[in-house]
């Protein structure tokens, strides 16, 4: 695998970010899930409010290209005050992945998110959309435990799941 390289998103990198948000929507379709990120999601808004809160990353090849993007947030999720069918592994403080897209050019996108996550809090969050089981299986593989369904800003229900260290 080649060296992958993980640092704060800029404004410069919005054009690049754009475009793996749509090649990851287009592999959601593809494998079965059309319903998850609908309509440019995520919106311009909400691209420029993650780099500038400082929480959007990028993951990079070699040559710098970057590849993928990924948000890692500390702090509570208010998302994830209610949690149904289940229960948090714990309630220490944590951080939590968002947005995570590849563009699909490069392996070991989520690992190398996961391990620049995993080095910096002692707890992590996730969710997936129930149709997304790419991701899911990915968020298994990385050790991550299925703690029960958590809904969305919009109402939206996903799967949470968490990894403590």
């Amino acid at each position: 695998m080649e060296n992958l390289h993980i640092r704060k998103a800029v404004k410069a990198d919005t054009p690049r970010l754009k475009e793996i948000f749509a090649v990851a929507r287009q592999f959601m379709v593809e494998t079965g899930n059309p319903t998850q990120w609908t309509d440019g999601y995520p919106s311009d808004e909400l691209l420029q409010a993650d780099i500038d809160s400082g929480d959007c990353y990028t993951i990079a090849n070699d040559g710098e290209h970057i590849v993928a993007t990924f948000v890692l947030r500390p702090g509570d999720d208010p998302t994830y005050s209610t949690i149904y069918g289940g229960a948090w592994l714990s309630n220490r403080p944590y951080a939590t992945i968002h947005r995570i897209a590849s563009s699909g050019e490069t392996k070991g996108i989520f690992a190398a998110a996961m391990e620049f996550a995993m080095n910096r809090y002692n707890s992590i969050r996730i969710d997936t959309h129930r149709d997304n089981t790419v991701m899911q299986r990915a968020i298994v593989k990385a050790g991550f435990t299925y703690c029960g369904i958590i809904h969305c800003w919009n109402g939206s229900e996903r799967l949470a799941y968490q990894k403590d260290f």
